[in-house]
């Protein structure tokens, strides 16, 4: 039985498609006419829509996502925005009962007292140190952890360590710091009597003033290195697996995978942790200090945090403490910028 033959081309029944939808192919054609148009700037044309008109349509198509930012917003406004007015009690002699309407303005006269303090250069150098401590010793280690949780194979093991590192974090100061007393107190404490079965002898871990600082870095580091990893583990789960493979293939160990693989894989997120981190040059942790301070170790605990608590709070000097805490605050702006400046020089991204 013979086939009938095509009444039409291949091309013939593209035109017959073609021509069934004539409207649609009009109005694109208008579209790119009235396109042109407006990038050429011919009268008569509809000029392109403004910067507001294009925010107002995005909030109404994504109103969801903004109303779930909302509450977010709404806290940074009341304890971040809001209480920033305080700021200017730092530039009069604040009294509690005529406020801040009433209060006499005195401009720089506590910033002058301050620098001027014989306290000042031992505040300062105490809280920098410190600083300098936290970004030697316990900026790193997080860093360190993630890239020794992320060579782990074993699904479970490596979700049971997560989970033991990350409760420290929740643990307040408080009990973080009985617990190390508990430890290392020189009545019964469990390492010093270890230590005296070996040694024959105590150390004052928690009252020596050479002990302090050692003391704080181990502390934080216990309770604050597995929650900082939490951020370098997710950079690193966004590393493409095609890249460890092809290098396996070219014969690169797992030291050459990790140098060249997967530091640079989180260079970006490091750098920005580090400017964050830098805007809390200054911020020792008052809880933390005022914890472990005591008359013995004073001379090296003595921080800035501190230091505020005992001006403002018990002494009553809220403009001198005021000045001290912008003091700290215009310190670490500085520092953001100028860490952030540098990073955008040699090519990384800033925080901005």
């Amino acid at each position: 039985m013979n086939r009938l033959p095509q009444p039409y081309s291949r091309s013939r029944q593209t035109e017959i498609r073609l021509d069934l939808k004539p409207n649609r192919i009009i109005r694109r054609l208008q579209k790119v006419k009235q396109n042109v148009s407006i990038s050429a700037g011919l009268p008569g044309t509809k000029a392109p829509r403004g910067k507001a008109d294009t925010l107002l349509r995005d909030i109404i198509r994504d109103k969801w996502l903004y109303l779930m930012l909302l509450p977010g917003i709404i806290y940074f406004i009341i304890f971040k925005y809001v209480p920033m007015y305080g700021v200017s009690m730092a530039f009069m002699d604040y009294k509690p009962y005529t406020g801040f309407l009433g209060s006499p303005w005195v401009g720089f006269k506590h910033f002058e007292r301050f620098f001027s303090e014989p306290q000042f250069g031992m505040l300062f150098r105490n809280t920098v140190i410190l600083a300098v401590y936290n970004l030697v010793f316990f900026f790193p280690m997080p860093i360190i952890l993630s890239l020794m949780l992320n060579e782990v194979r074993r699904a479970k093991f490596k979700n049971f360590v997560q989970t033991l590192i990350y409760i420290p974090h929740f643990v307040s100061w408080v009990v973080v710091v009985g617990i190390f007393y508990i430890l290392l107190t020189t009545e019964n404490g469990i390492l010093n009597e270890l230590l005296y079965q070996i040694t024959g002898r105590k150390i004052a871990f928690l009252l020596e003033a050479e002990w302090f600082r050692t003391m704080i870095i181990t502390q934080s580091i216990w309770k604050e290195i597995g929650w900082g990893t939490v951020i370098f583990l997710a950079a690193l789960a966004g590393v493409d697996l095609q890249q460890y493979e092809a290098a396996r293939i070219d014969g690169a160990s797992r030291w050459r995978q990790l140098w060249h693989i997967t530091l640079p894989a989180i260079r970006s997120t490091i750098i920005i942790l580090f400017i964050l981190r830098l805007g809390n040059f200054l911020d020792s942790g008052f809880e933390h200090i005022f914890l472990m301070i005591t008359p013995t170790n004073r001379e090296v605990g003595e921080v800035f945090d501190t230091y505020v608590y005992t001006k403002g709070m018990t002494q009553g000097q809220y403009s001198y403490s005021s000045a001290v805490g912008l003091f700290k605050s215009a310190v670490g702006l500085v520092l953001v910028l100028g860490s952030n400046w540098l990073a955008k020089k040699f090519g990384e991204e800033g925080v901005y």
